[in-house]
């Protein structure tokens, strides 16, 4: 069932833990993952990989794994709670993600350093300059932006952070919160034409790559529409029923899941880089946006938030993604191939959001943002 080459060092043993098992052999430490060979860096990519090895720790133990993944933050954070080289200043949702791996840790290893650091993150979730509408910018060097990446990045913690630490009375008022980050971005990002959501809007609609008086990005970008569906089906799980905006945010997810198979190539059943150019020349399929649309799907399968008739195909998307993405090295280390690296808007680089932009970024192998929704991809068939 499970497609995959005859060569791994992890013969009968589950895929999420394969998965782990060969990023530890290939990176030393946490500081390895990313290609950043020792640099350390507070970052969404390192954390987000090692958010999944906790969840396979949780479900199959392996000391060291826990290990692998304590190390790296017990660097990243010193005992006052503060964290390598991060300010809240700076107001990036990106720099919140990596605080999702610490309720874990804090429960798991009692690390009161742990728990100030997700105090200072909340610092930061309060903090943050919004849109006219109550929306979060991406971060403080893009002013006005919302993208979808970002509500993967911050309301995954925001939820959790406030169902565990928050106040009884002031948790309805964060809950309201969280769900309209949902719902505005979708409201500004929807592009009726095709049913899918694009990367990005500007309010100012003052960004080189605004295409029209909504502010809207050019393109539906893959792995955008990845972290967003991720974020739902993650978010959801501490915002509790009843709750204003969450059944308008269940329903943006439903229609999202019932409107991907329209863009999923043919031949893989998998999806494009450019999720809005299926089949156009230069497009390619792409294995971190494969990955986290079928974890998604999976878990809104177990969660009730998708109907049972949605169990076949998310499973079938599951083996797809195998047989198109994974592989085994000439170690025996499963490897998962075709991930973009990199792809954003505006900022430095010239980057316009075109079409030509997306297809010509760098692709590599073993991406956190690929590996991570792999394994929870897998956990989730393992279950």
């Amino acid at each position: 069932m499970l497609l995959l080459l005859p060569l791994s060092l992890f013969a009968g043993t589950p895929v999420s833990v394969q998965t782990v098992r060969s990023e530890m052999a290939r990176c030393k430490d946490g500081a390895h993952l990313d290609g950043r060979e020792g640099t350390l860096k507070w970052d969404y990519t390192t954390g987000l990989e090692l958010k999944a090895f906790l969840d396979v720790y949780s479900r199959y133990g392996g000391d060291d794994i826990l290990a692998y993944a304590d190390e790296w933050y017990s660097r990243m954070i010193d005992t006052d709670g503060s964290i390598y080289r991060y300010k809240v200043s700076n107001y990036s949702t990106d720099h919140i993600c990596p605080g999702r791996t610490l309720f874990q840790l804090y429960d798991l290893t009692g690390k009161e350093q742990y728990l100030k650091a997700m105090e200072l993150l909340a610092t930061q979730i309060q903090g943050m300059p919004r849109t006219s509408e109550g929306g979060f910018w991406h971060k403080k060097v893009y002013p006005n932006q919302m993208w979808l990446d970002g509500l993967y990045m911050a309301q995954p913690f925001y939820a959790e952070y406030t169902s565990r630490f928050t106040a009884p009375e002031k948790r309805d008022a964060a809950y309201r919160d969280i769900m309209r980050q949902f719902t505005i971005v979708a409201h500004h990002t929807y592009d009726e034409a095709t049913g899918l959501y694009r990367h990005a809007f500007d309010e100012s609609c003052s960004m080189p790559w605004c295409v029209d008086d909504k502010g809207r990005a050019a393109h539906a970008w893959g792995r955008a529409l990845g972290w967003y569906c991720m974020a739902i089906v993650d978010t959801l799980d501490f915002i509790p029923e009843g709750t204003e905006g969450r059944e308008e945010v269940l329903e943006i997810f439903r229609g999202i899941c019932a409107t991907l198979p329209r863009y999923a190539d043919p031949k893989s059943g998998m999806w494009y880089q450019v999720l809005d150019q299926p089949g156009r020349e230069g497009n390619y399929v792409e294995a971190t946006c494969s990955a986290m649309f079928t974890y998604a799907m999976l878990k809104g399968v177990r969660k009730g938030y998708l109907p049972k008739s949605a169990r076949s195909y998310a499973r079938k998307c599951y083996r797809r993604l195998l047989k198109e993405f994974v592989r085994y090295d000439d170690a025996g280390l499963l490897k998962l191939d075709r991930c973009c690296e990199v792809a954003g808007l505006g900022g430095k680089q010239n980057r316009m959001g075109d079409y030509d932009y997306y297809i010509k970024e760098r692709i590599r192998s073993n991406d956190p943002k690929g590996i991570g929704p792999l394994i929870w991809a897998a956990l989730e068939m393992e279950r």
